[in-house]
C-alpha cells in the first residue's frame, strides 16, 4: 500500500480468499492451480478439460468456498456426503439466494456450478429444482442507446481515447473483455495501411492477456466504421506523440495516475475502467437512463445496426450477422460458412448504416482553454485537449 491508503500497483498481488481456503499457492507455473484438497483438484482437472479460462476457475472456486462456509463442511467432507444430503444442501443454498432477491438466472448458474463440482467427484443425476426464467427475463435494468445517442456519447466522452473506445465498441460489437485484450499489433497493419473499415481479429490466444477475451474459444473477426477508424487514428497519433507506441502494447492503455507516466502505455485498460468511461459519457450526453448504459449495451446497439436495412436498402444475410457477433452458426451451417473471405466480409460490413442523422450536423472548433466556459454556455461540448492552452469543442446543429 502507499500513503493515504492508495494501492501500490507494483506490489505483488496477495492470494485471494478462495485460494487460501483451498490451499492454492500459485496461479501459474508447475504449482499453478494446484489444491491441497483432492475433491477441489478433481474439479480443477475437470475444468481444465473444457476451458483454459482463469476467469471460469475463479468463479467456480469462489462459489464453492462460499458454499463450504455456508454448509460448515470442507470440500472433501462434502464429496463424501450421501446424495440426498447433497441435494438438500444445494437446494437450500439456492433457495436462500433467491430469497435475497438474486436474479433467477444467477441462482440457476449457482446450481449448475455446484452440480459440476459434485459430478466431478462421482455424483450423477442430482435432483435439484431450478427457477423458471421467462423469455427476455433480465434482473438488472439496461438501456440500449440509439444511434444518435451513441454519437452524443462519443462527442461528450472527454478525450480522444474515450471517444475512440465508445465508437470502437459500438461499431465492432466487441465484448468488453475482448476490447481490453487487444494489442496495437492486432490492428496496426490496417491502421497504418489506411483501411477505411479496419478489421479487428478475435482469437483464443488473447485469453492469455485477459481471461474472458475470446468467449467459447471462437475465433472470428469484425470491423469498425469509418468514424470509429478516424477516432482511433486520432487517439493513436496523440499517444505516439506523448509516449510512442509498440505493437505488443495494449491498443487502449490505462491512464491510471498511480502508474508512472512511462509505464501507462504498457498497462492494459480494465473492464471496470471501460464501464466508467461508458457511463460517464452517457451521463454527459444527457441520456436520461445513463445509469443503465453499459459496454454490453453498445454491443446490443451494434446488433440493432446489423439487423436494420443497409445503405443499399437490403439486409445482411443472417449467417453474416451472426458471424460479426462472434456466434456459432446453428447446426451444420457453421462448418460450411466460409470465414476466410476477409474482402467479402469487409464489403458486407461497409453496407451497414452507421451514418449520423441527416437532420443533424456537427462542427468542431479549436479554442483557447480560457474560452471553454463561455462555449459551454452556448451549447458546445468538450472533445479533446490538444495542448496545455488549446482544446477542441463540438456543437450539433439541427
Amino acid at each position: 500500500m502507499k500513503a493515504f491508503g492508495k494501492f501500490d500497483p507494483h506490489a505483488r498481488l496477495p492470494l485471494r480468499r478462495f485460494e487460501v481456503y483451498f490451499g492454492i499457492k500459485a496461479r501459474d507455473g508447475a504449482e499453478g492451480w494446484k489444491s491441497s484438497y483432492e475433491s477441489v483438484q478433481k474439479l480443477l482437472n475437470h475444468l481444465a478439460r473444457y476451458t483454459r479460462s482463469d476467469g471460469s476457475r475463479e468463479k467456480y472456486l469462489d462459489l464453492l468456498r462460499r458454499f463450504c462456509e455456508w454448509s460448515g463442511y470442507n470440500p472433501n467432507e462434502l464429496s463424501q456426503l450421501p446424495k440426498e444430503k447433497v441435494e438438500s444442501l444445494i437446494q437450500s443454498f439456492a433457495d436462500e439466494l433467491a430469497a435475497m432477491d438474486r436474479s433467477k438466472a444467477y441462482v440457476n448458474s449457482v446450481i449448475k456450478k455446484l452440480k459440476t463440482f459434485f459430478r466431478s467427484n462421482g455424483y450423477k443425476d442430482l435432483d435439484i429444482a431450478t427457477h423458471f426464467v421467462p423469455t427476455r427475463y433480465r434482473k438488472r435494468p439496461e438501456y440500449v442507446p440509439t444511434k444518435e445517442e451513441v454519437y452524443a456519447m462519443a462527442d461528450a466522452a472527454g478525450s480522444l481515447r474515450n471517444r475512440a473506445i465508445i465508437l470502437f465498441l459500438w461499431s465492432s460489437g466487441l465484448r468488453v473483455s475482448t476490447l481490453c485484450a487487444l494489442n496495437y499489433g492486432d490492428v496496426a497493419d490496417e491502421v497504418e495501411g489506411g483501411e477505411t473499415h479496419i478489421m479487428v481479429p478475435v482469437y483464443p490466444e488473447m485469453k492469455g492477456r485477459v481471461a474472458d477475451a475470446c468467449k467459447g474459444n471462437i475465433p472470428y473477426y469484425t470491423f469498425i466504421c469509418m468514424e470509429a477508424g478516424e477516432a482511433l487514428r486520432s487517439y493513436l497519433r496523440e499517444r505516439e506523440e506523448k509516449y510512442g507506441i509498440a505493437r505488443e502494447e495494449p491498443l487502449f492503455s490505462s491512464a491510471w495516475t498511480l502508474w508512472q507516466r512511462d509505464e501507462r502505455p504498457s498497462k492494459r485498460l480494465g473492464r471496470r475502467g471501460v464501464l466508467l468511461i461508458v457511463k460517464r459519457a452517457a451521463k454527459l450526453a444527457g441520456i436520461e437512463k445513463w445509469r443503465y448504459v453499459s459496454p454490453h449495451c453498445l454491443r446490443k446497439a451494434f446488433e440493432s445496426v446489423l439487423v436494420s436495412p443497409t445503405i443499399d436498402g437490403g439486409r445482411l444475410d443472417k449467417a453474416t450477422q451472426e458471424f460479426f457477433m462472434g456466434h456459432i452458426l446453428p447446426g451444420t451451417q457453421d462448418v460450411y460458412y466460409d470465414k476466410t473471405k476477409v474482402d467479402f466480409h469487409r464489403k458486407e460490413y461497409a453496407k451497414l448504416d452507421f451514418s449520423r442523422s441527416k437532420a443533424a450536423r456537427t462542427t468542431d472548433k479549436l479554442i483557447d482553454i480560457e474560452e471553454l466556459e463561455a462555449h459551454f454556455s452556448e451549447g458546445w461540448t468538450f472533445v479533446a485537449k490538444v495542448s496545455d492552452s488549446k482544446v477542441v469543442v463540438r456543437r450539433k446543429f439541427l
